[in-house]
């Protein structure tokens, strides 16, 4: 089987057969950078969260639950803030948390407090955020179609920064700026040909995709000199990103001298001084254990040195620098919790036999498993088991067979239901991309706040499903979690 990445099929390729896990050490053991930092068991052997069992967590909230670390989040932000800090103070940075990952009006406020932005990438997102507390001009308007009405909002809040996508979205940007009588700040997204999953950085690699401007075919300068030129436009600088979950600190600083080499460019034939480069993001976290994400604390400090090595050897000044770690941020911090349902062992060719172990959950809360073979660590979760690991599958409650949680897993053989099972990693992309497949209602997502429990976002009921179809009244039943 040829697993898709997480960039999309286009890097299909490059990732081999999945190999199965290896067999765990001691049911207790919680990998270190997979699970959230405030993690552990208690002496019944109980997963805590910063202190708080999840059997607690499940007992009031109900099944599937994804439980935050607040505390982790906050650390991480911190993190990322500390490591793009220039000591020298010659390159200003900003760090802008990538919305897409997970939004709620809790998270917008923790990272709000501790400085940073908001990358948001529709009208929804742009809503939330601004609701929620961020200042307007704190917040970067991404996506590579944004209607006239998305952009029509974001310049009447006073968005601090659109990422223009395309020429047609610069036409439609500087009409609607013209006519509410204001100038449009804009970053122009160029497309670097820097292909961040693989040993070779290859000029075309990365040309075939919907974002951006090109900088080989001369699309990305024409498109700065309008936007430099255009008396409705503010030019506040360029955008770039190499891709997601990427684990390889090489793409990142070819982006950035290639960036450089396009600013320096751009002064030496157009005269265009560019005040801002914002890299992305894209850094890669720890699913499992096999995974090994670049230590942020080094890499921060070497790529900024790269920047200004490669601003002075091509004598252009240092722009404002800013980075988007979504992922990196709010993704290690959260858990989810499920309670199995039902428990099957089937016998396989070859005198194989798995056991399938379905929960309460599934594609509708992690549709990432079934859009690309995602991979991720899952623990019995409400006691430690004494029964030998047995090569498991956890699949979800859905009408699907492709409804699966995590394909290949070592589970006690004693797992029975009503056992709790918590799956790691699950706080980027997981809630955000929940759906009502069956018409399952989203689960809530909760957070550990110094001790305490806390609802970010409450559970889903088909109440609120039933007020989106007229036909429909009040459930005449209200099922329990």
């Amino acid at each position: 089987m040829s697993r898709a990445h997480p960039a999309g099929p286009k890097h299909g390729d490059l990732i081999g057969p999945s190999p199965l896990p290896a067999i765990p050490g001691p049911a207790a053991e919680l990998t270190a950078g997979v699970w959230p930092v405030g993690a552990d068991r208690d002496q019944t052997g109980t997963l805590c969260i910063s202190g708080v069992p999840v059997t607690e967590v499940a007992e009031r909230f109900g099944t599937p639950v994804l439980v935050m670390d607040a505390d982790d989040l906050r650390t991480r932000a911190r993190d990322y803030v500390r490591a793009f800090t220039d000591p020298s103070g010659r390159a200003e940075v900003t760090i802008y948390y990538a919305g897409k990952a997970f939004l709620a009006a809790a998270v917008v406020r923790w990272l709000r407090d501790e400085g940073l932005g908001m990358d948001v990438c529709s009208g929804g997102e742009l809503a939330c955020v601004l609701a929620a507390g961020m200042p307007a001009n704190r917040v970067l308007f991404h996506g590579n179609n944004k209607s006239a009405a998305e952009l029509r909002t974001a310049l009447g809040a006073g968005v601090g920064r659109i990422v223009v996508d395309s020429h047609d979205e610069l036409d439609r940007l500087a009409a609607i700026a013209h006519d509410e009588g204001v100038r449009a700040p804009v970053l122009i997204r160029v497309t670097l040909g820097v292909e961040a999953h693989t040993h070779e950085f290859i000029a075309t690699a990365h040309e075939d995709q919907k974002f951006g401007f090109s900088l080989a075919s001369g699309s990305a300068s024409r498109a700065v000199r309008r936007a430099a030129h255009h008396p409705d436009l503010e030019l506040i600088g360029v955008h770039s990103h190499i891709g997601s979950q990427i684990f390889v600190a090489s793409g990142f600083e070819v982006a950035a001298q290639r960036a450089v080499g396009f600013l320096a460019d751009l002064r030496a034939m157009d005269g265009i001084e560019i005040g801002e480069l914002n890299l992305g993001g894209g850094m890669g976290i720890r699913y499992t254990e096999a995974d090994e994400p670049l230590d942020i604390a080094a890499m921060g400090p070497a790529l900024l040195q790269t920047v200004v090595a490669e601003c002075d050897r091509r004598g252009v000044p240092v722009p404002r620098l800013a980075f988007e770690p979504g992922r990196a941020i709010v993704g290690p911090s959260t858990v989810t919790v499920y309670e199995v349902g039902t428990v099957k062992r089937r016998s396989l060719d070859g005198g194989r036999k798995r056991t399938y172990i379905s929960v309460d959950g599934g594609m509708s809360d992690n549709i990432r498993t079934a859009l690309y073979d995602a991979d991720y660590t899952v623990t019995l979760a409400n006691r430690i088991a004494p029964a030998a690991p047995e090569l498991s599958r956890v699949v979800g409650k859905h009408c699907e067979s492709g409804d699966i949680v995590i394909r290949d897993a070592w589970l006690p053989g004693d797992v029975v239901p009503g056992d709790l099972l918590a799956v790691a990693a699950t706080g980027a992309y997981n809630r955000s991309m929940a759906s009502n497949y069956n018409m399952v209602g989203r689960p809530p997502v909760v957070a550990v706040d110094g001790g305490r429990l806390r609802t970010v976002l409450r559970r889903e009921t088909l109440t609120d499903m039933f007020h989106l179809d007229p036909g429909l009244t009040e459930p005449p039943i209200t099922p329990t979690p």
